[in-house]
C-alpha cells in the first residue's frame, strides 16, 4: 500500500526545466519534491510520495485527507 501525504507548493524552482521541483508546504514542514509529472502552480495542493507530486488536488480534498490521516493515529489496529 503507498500513502500519499496532501501539501501545498509554496515556490516552484527552475520551472523552465525539464525536470522542475517545487518546495511544498506539509502542515509546517517544507520539503522539496519533483513536480515534473504535474501542472502545479504556485498556490496548488499536491499528493506527495516518495518526493514526487502524483496528483493535484483541491484544497477541500487535501483538508479531508488531512483529517483522514489524523483519524488513523487514533486507531487501535490488531491483525
Amino acid at each position: 500500500m503507498c500513502l500519499a501525504i496532501p501539501g501545498r507548493v509554496v515556490q516552484l524552482i527552475n520551472p523552465q526545466d525539464i525536470i522542475t521541483y517545487a518546495i511544498v508546504d506539509f502542515g509546517g514542514i517544507t520539503k522539496e519534491i519533483c513536480v515534473a509529472w504535474v501542472e502545479a502552480k504556485e498556490g496548488d495542493y499536491v499528493l506527495a510520495h516518495a518526493g514526487m507530486a502524483i496528483s493535484v488536488i483541491d484544497e477541500e480534498e487535501a483538508r479531508l485527507t488531512v483529517e483522514a490521516l489524523n483519524k488513523v493515529d487514533r486507531l487501535d489496529l490488531k491483525l
